[in-house]
């Protein structure tokens, strides 16, 4: 894990409260519960910031796993999850997912 600072910072802490117990520590997944958000699918070109933007507020069909459909997230706003999406893509680049 690099250092995070700023927004990724602010991030991780958004993530560990709000979006761990599905997507796991450090989002490498949880296989009970979510999938791995430092993942080749989840590349920028792939899953751009939108996608989880509309994801957290109004949950997704199941589409690419096995865990069935992510529901909305209440208590998040654009703000937070704009911080989330900071650490994610922090943490995909540290990991090679560009």
């Amino acid at each position: 894990m690099p250092p995070l600072a700023g927004n990724a910072a602010i991030g991780q802490r958004v993530f560990e409260t709000a979006c761990s117990a599905c997507h796991g520590s450090n989002a490498a997944g949880n296989e009970d519960a979510g999938p791995p958000l430092i993942h080749i699918i989840y590349e920028p070109a792939h899953h751009a910031d939108e996608a989880f933007q509309r994801a957290v507020a109004m949950g997704v069909k199941s589409h690419h796993w096995r865990f069935g459909d992510m529901p909305p997230v209440a208590g998040l706003t654009r703000g937070d999850v704009a911080m989330v999406i900071a650490y994610i893509r922090e943490i995909q680049r540290a990991n090679g997912i560009d």
